[in-house]
C-alpha cells in the first residue's frame, strides 16, 4: 500500500541505520556492496530509455541499471532502487514466473508518485547522508549557485552536480 505522502522522518532514519551497519563514516557511500548486504544481487543491462529496475522474484531481488548511463547516475539508480526493495513491495507481473518489478523511468523523476519520491529521498539520504555532509567543513558556506564547489563537493560523493545541489537545498533548510 502507498503511504498517502511521503515518510521523511522515516526514510531518512533507515539510511542512517543501513549506513552505520555498514561503518560508513566518508564519502562516497559504498553503494553496490550496502545493495548486496541488503540482499539484492547487482546486474548491469542495456535498459533504453530506462535508469534502473527492481524485481522481486521467490529466488530474492535483483537490482539492474543501465550501463550506458554516467556513473552518478548509476550509484544514483542503484541507491533508489534500493530504496524501493526496502521501502515499498512493487507491483506484481506475471510471466511464466511470479515476479515483482519497480522500473526507475523518467516519472522517478517528475515528484508527482509517492513511491518515486520516497525512493529518490532514499537514495539522496543514502548517498549523502545528512549527519556527514553538515559535518563536511566544505558545507558550511557554501552557496548552492557556485557550480564550481557544488561541483568538487558533488565529485568527492560520487553523485551529480544536480542530486548534490538538491540535497544541500534541502538540508539546508534544516540547520536553522
Amino acid at each position: 500500500m502507498t503511504p498517502p505522502r511521503p515518510r521523511y522522518a522515516y526514510i531518512e532514519r533507515l539510511a542512517e541505520q543501513l549506513l552505520e551497519r555498514a561503518g560508513v563514516t566518508q564519502p562516497p557511500v559504498p553503494v553496490e556492496a550496502m545493495a548486496r548486504a541488503s540482499g539484492c544481487k547487482i546486474v548491469a543491462a542495456k535498459l533504453r530509455d530506462v535508469s534502473g529496475v527492481l524485481v522481486r522474484s521467490a529466488d530474492g531481488a535483483t537490482i539492474g541499471f543501465n550501463l550506458d548511463h554516467p556513473q552518478t547516475r548509476k550509484r544514483f539508480t542503484i541507491a533508489h532502487e534500493l530504496g524501493h526493495y526496502l521501502l515499498h513491495q512493487g507491483q506484481e507481473i506475471r510471466y511464466d514466473h511470479d515476479f515483482r518489478v519497480s522500473l526507475r523511468s523518467e516519472e522517478s523523476s517528475e515528484g508527482t508518485n509517492i513511491e518515486e519520491i520516497e525512493a529518490n529521498f532514499f537514495a539522496a539520504s543514502l548517498l549523502m547522508p545528512a549527519k556527514i555532509l553538515l559535518a563536511d567543513p566544505r558545507t558550511a558556506f557554501i552557496d548552492v549557485d557556485d557550480d564550481a564547489s557544488v561541483e568538487a563537493l558533488a565529485k568527492s560523493y560520487k553523485v551529480s552536480r544536480q542530486a548534490m545541489s538538491l540535497r544541500l537545498t534541502r538540508l539546508s533548510n534544516r540547520r536553522f
